[in-house]
C-alpha cells in the first residue's frame, strides 16, 4: 500500500480548484477535456459512478475514492483511515480464508485479550502487557491457519492487474488498479465483496506493520519529522496538523472493533466516487455497478470538520535537531484550493520552484549555490484553508538561515515587482502542455475525475481550472504574495545537528 498521503497523480486538481475571485475568465467553448464522453450516474444508494470509455489498448483504470480521510479523526483514533487502507486488503468472508466461521470466534478472544491487555497497561502492568502480547500473538497464529494470504492481490494478479495499490491523504483514501477490459466484471464482484463484507484479519499484526511504517518514515526518518512538527506547529487548531499515519499511541491501542465501527460508518457507498477510464461499453458497466454495488447500503456522512484554524498574529518557529544534513521548511497560511485565489497561488508556486528557469531554482541552486534543491507546495489538503509551502535542501557549507533570507529576497522582489509576461508566458506554456498530457493515461484521468466530482460534484471542474490559470496576471500574483506571503503569517521548521557536531 502507498504511505498516508504520498500519491498525488493529479496535482493540478488541488491548486487550480475554483473560479478565481481576483480576475475575469471570458465565457470560453468547453475545453477538449469537457467534452470527454463521460457518462455520470448515480446510484439508488448514492454511490457516483463515472465511465469514460477510450477504444484502443484493451485495458481499464478503476478507482475507488471514499471521501474520508486523516481530517474527520479525533484524538485518540488517529491513524484509523490509513490503518483501514491497509486492512481491506486482507480479504472478506468468502475471500482470504478456508472457514471464517472458524475465525471469527478467534477474533473475539483475541479482541477481549486486547482489551485486558490496554487495561493493563493503564496500571502500568510491564509483565502482564507482555505476557497478553504473547497471548495476542498466538490467537492470531492459531487464526492464521485458516488465512489464505494475499488472496485479494493474487485474484487480481493472475487476471492481469498493474499498479494494485492504495493512498490515504487528509481528505481521502484512494484504491485503484488497471486490468484488462475483459475482467471488469471481475473487478466489480471484488470490489463490491470488499465495500460489503471485508473481515479485519490479521489484525495486531498488520497494525504492527502500520506501526513500524511510522516509526520509519517519521520517528526515525529526519525529514518524516520535519514535516509532522512543522505541520503541528502552523495548526494548532485544525486536523491538517495531525499526522495521516496517526499517532504512535493512539495505534497502538486501536482495536479491531474501533477499525470496523469505523468501516460501518463511512466507508459506504454514499461517500464513494468510482472511476472507470478505459476499453469499457459504458451500458454494460452501468449493469454491472446496479447488479453489484447497488444492494450495498448508505453509511453516515463522515463527520463534519468544525474546528477552523485562528488568524496567525507572530511568526512560529521550530527546530529538530538530529545528526543529518540540514533542511529547512516554510510555510504560509493561505485559502483551501477551493477558492478563488487558488489559481494566484498556484501560479507564484510555479514561478517560484517551477523548473530550471524559476526564480527560486536560478538563485538558490544556479547562481549562489546555496541548495541542492527546492520545491513549493500547498497543501496538506484541498477543502480547507491550507499552507503555501516552501522545502529546501541547503548545499554545504551554506546554513539554514543563509538560505531563509535568501528565499525571503526572491518572494519580496516577486511580489514587489510582479512577474514579467515571458515568466507567465512560460507557466502558460507549461500549463498547455500539461493538459495534453493528462489526456494520456487512463489511470491519470480516472484520478482526476474522482477528485473533480468528489471536491465540486462536477467531474468537469478539473479540466476548467487550467484556464483559470492561464488567466492570472502579474497583478493577482502580486497582490496574493503582499497579502499571505508576510513574516507574521509564516511558520519556519528547520533541521540542523546538534552543536559540536560536524
Amino acid at each position: 500500500m502507498t504511505c498516508f498521503g504520498s500519491l498525488r497523480l493529479a496535482p493540478l486538481i488541488a491548486v487550480l480548484a475554483a473560479s478565481m475571485a481576483t480576475s475575469t475568465v471570458v465565457a470560453q467553448e468547453p475545453t477538449l477535456g469537457e467534452r470527454l464522453p463521460v457518462r455520470r450516474v448515480v446510484l439508488e444508494n448514492g454511490l457516483r459512478l463515472m465511465v469514460l470509455p477510450r477504444p484502443g489498448a484493451p485495458t481499464v483504470a478503476f478507482v475507488v475514492r471514499y471521501s474520508v480521510g486523516g481530517v474527520h479523526e479525533y484524538l485518540g483514533t488517529t491513524g484509523v483511515a490509513h490503518l483501514l487502507e491497509h486492512m481491506l486488503f486482507k480479504g472478506t468472508t468468502s475471500i482470504g480464508t478456508t472457514d471464517v466461521e472458524a475465525e471469527l470466534p478467534l477474533f473475539e478472544r483475541t479482541d477481549m485479550t486486547h482489551d485486558t491487555l490496554l487495561s493493563a497497561r493503564a496500571r502500568g502492568d510491564t509483565t502482564e502487557v507482555a505476557r497478553l502480547r504473547d497471548r495476542i500473538s498466538a490467537l492470531e497464529d492459531t487464526a492464521r491457519q485458516y488465512v489464505v494470504p494475499n488472496e485479494f492481490d493474487r485474484i487480481l494478479t493472475r487476471a492481469g492487474a498493474q499498479g494494485l495499490n492504495a493512498t490515504t491523504t487528509s481528505e481521502a483514501t484512494i484504491y485503484f488498479v488497471e486490468l484488462p477490459s475483459n475482467r471488469t466484471e471481475l473487478w466489480f464482484v471484488l470490489e463490491a465483496d470488499r465495500m460489503a463484507r471485508p473481515v479485519f484479519r490479521e489484525f495486531y499484526s498488520e497494525r504492527d506493520v502500520v506501526t513500524e511504517e511510522r516509526r520509519m518514515r517519521v520517528d526515525t526518518n529526519p525529514g518524516g519529522l520535519l514535516y509532522e512538527q512543522h505541520l503541528a506547529v502552523a495548526f494548532t487548531m485544525h486536523p491538517y496538523g495531525v499526522p495521516v499515519v496517526g499517532y504512535m499511541s493512539d495505534l497502538e491501542t486501536l482495536s479491531r472493533r474501533d477499525v470496523a465501527s469505523y468501516f460501518r460508518r463511512f466507508y459506504a457507498p454514499n461517500n464513494a466516487v468510482v472511476t472507470i477510464v478505459g476499453d469499457v461499453d459504458p451500458d454494460q458497466v452501468v449493469a454491472w455497478a446496479d447488479r453489484y454495488m447497488s444492494p450495498i447500503p448508505r453509511g453516515e456522512e463522515p463527520p463534519p470538520v468544525l474546528a477552523v484554524e485562528p488568524p496567525q498574529r507572530g511568526e512560529r518557529r521550530v527546530e529538530v535537531v538530529w545528526d543529518a544534513e540540514p533542511a529547512l521548511r516554510i510555510g504560509w497560511h493561505v485559502p483551501s484550493s477551493l477558492s478563488g485565489e487558488a489559481p494566484a497561488l498556484a501560479m507564484a508556486s510555479a514561478l517560484l520552484t517551477g523548473g530550471r528557469t524559476s526564480r527560486l531554482y536560478r538563485r538558490l541552486i544556479l547562481e549562489d549555490r546555496l541548495a541542492t534543491a527546492v520545491v513549493s507546495s500547498l497543501g496538506p489538503g484541498d477543502r480547507f484553508p491550507q499552507l503555501f509551502q516552501i522545502d529546501v535542501t541547503p548545499r554545504a557549507p551554506h546554513a539554514a538561515a543563509e538560505v531563509e533570507a535568501a528565499v525571503y529576497e526572491e518572494i519580496d522582489r516577486l511580489a514587489s515587482e510582479g512577474p514579467d509576461e515571458t515568466e507567465l508566458g512560460r507557466v502558460r506554456n507549461q500549463i498547455e502542455a500539461g493538459n495534453v498530457r493528462r489526456l494520456q493515461s487512463n489511470m491519470g484521468l480516472a484520478v482526476q475525475l474522482a477528485e473533480s466530482e468528489a471536491l465540486h460534484d462536477d467531474w468537469r471542474e478539473t479540466f476548467r481550472s487550467a484556464a483559470r490559470l492561464r488567466a492570472v496576471t502579474a497583478e493577482n500574483v502580486r497582490a496574493v504574495l503582499g497579502r499571505y506571503l508576510v513574516q507574521e503569517n509564516r511558520t519556519v521548521a528547520t533541521l540542523h545537528r546538534r552543536a559540536g557536531r560536524g
